[in-house]
């Protein structure tokens, strides 16, 4: 039988930069793929043009065997649906192209937050897959997609344990990072959030890259107490954090009790230089989430920062770092606040009474 018609027949839903660095990738491997580019702009760059791949091996255009739509079509027998779109985005994503998936296929859940949950909703928890995305890329301009660090995929189910389906997945997820398997997937997918709530969302509020304004000490201990809050929410969610790909054991950089309101220690001292460390590998990062705010779309925080609040909420656990952070987003996408490490001192600031009133 011919390779070509036992090979998983991939939708990738958004062409934003993780969807396109995906299908870059996917391309030049010689695979096929078809894409759901909902901006009509977008889709005749992709077809007359090709994409536009930046990555550690250079600039390049790519072309291939590659169908572009703006809506789904309506009929199709896809394997795996790669959801790529924003996380505001991803519930209609699945409505909209659910009547297109194989009878054992599986909706790819890519996005930050906790989606996965979401997409269950819409077609059940034995069609979802999760895919972590522990690089990071951008779309600089229509087309042209940029990988902007270095990582891979962990995938898994959340049912946890062995789905058939995860083998087949890894081959197509390969050609673009390596694929690691969890069968945790919702302590891989919080660990995530964690990282998240602190880099993307500090990143956004800082109005820069994550290496700069990680030589900020004051941004770091702000880092820990965001890594530290989601961990208390997550412990009262009964999940256990779980490494993402090489990522640093998160658990590591939260706070003890005591830590919360000392001035200083010896492990506050290797925690700074792990988060410095981290600062350096990822200085080119820039989040997402601000790129939104920049062009006038909203902003995901609330599948990030606003999880951590809302289930803190259930939970009676105070998460002032996470609250302010959410607010001065949305602050910034009403124009009403301007991004900045002033922005970030002044949270710093604000969250320090907080902090020792919530101590127990």
């Amino acid at each position: 039988m011919d390779p070509a018609q036992t090979a998983p027949r991939v939708l990738v839903v958004g062409c934003g930069g993780i969807g396109g660095v995906i299908l870059s990738r996917l391309l030049e491997a010689g695979g096929k793929a078809a894409a759901v580019a909902r901006r009509e702009e977008i889709a005749s760059v992709l077809r007359t043009r090709g994409l536009v791949l930046r990555d550690e091996k250079g600039e390049r255009t790519v072309r291939g065997d590659l169908e572009v739509f703006v809506q789904p079509p309506r009929e199709g027998a896809y394997d795996f649906i790669l959801l790529a779109t924003p996380p505001n985005g991803v519930e209609a994503a699945a409505r909209d192209t659910a009547h297109l998936l194989a009878p054992q296929g599986a909706m790819v859940v890519l996005q930050n937050g906790l989606c996965e949950e979401l997409v269950a909703r819409v077609v059940g928890e034995d069609k979802v897959l999760g895919a972590i995305v522990a690089w990071g890329a951008s779309s600089p301009e229509t087309g042209v997609y940029e990988r902007t660090s270095s990582g891979g995929f962990a995938i898994g189910a959340l049912s946890g344990g062995q789905d058939p389906r995860l083998p087949r997945l890894a081959e197509v997820l390969g050609a673009v990072s390596p694929v690691a398997f969890t069968e945790n997937l919702r302590g891989a997918r919080w660990s995530k959030l964690a990282i998240n709530c602190a880099i993307s969302t500090l990143g956004t509020v800082g109005g820069s890259r994550v290496g700069p304004l990680l030589r900020h000490r004051f941004v770091r201990r702000l880092a820990m107490e965001v890594f530290t809050e989601v961990f208390q929410v997550a412990r009262a969610e009964h999940v256990r954090l779980e490494k993402v790909a090489s990522t640093v054991d998160l658990e590591w950089l939260t706070l003890k009790e005591s830590e919360r309101h000392a001035r200083g220690s010896l492990s506050l001292v290797g925690r700074h230089a792990m988060l410095l460390a981290i600062g350096a590998r990822y200085r080119r990062l820039r989040s997402s989430m601000l790129a939104a705010i920049e062009r006038g779309r909203e902003p995901p925080v609330d599948f990030l920062n606003g999880e951590v609040v809302q289930r803190g909420k259930v939970h009676g656990i105070a998460v002032p770092v996470n609250q302010h952070l959410l607010e001065a987003v949305h602050a910034m996408s009403r124009r009403e606040l301007t991004p900045g490490v002033e922005t970030l001192r002044r949270i710093y600031e604000q969250t320090r009474p907080l902090l020792k009133a919530s101590a127990p």
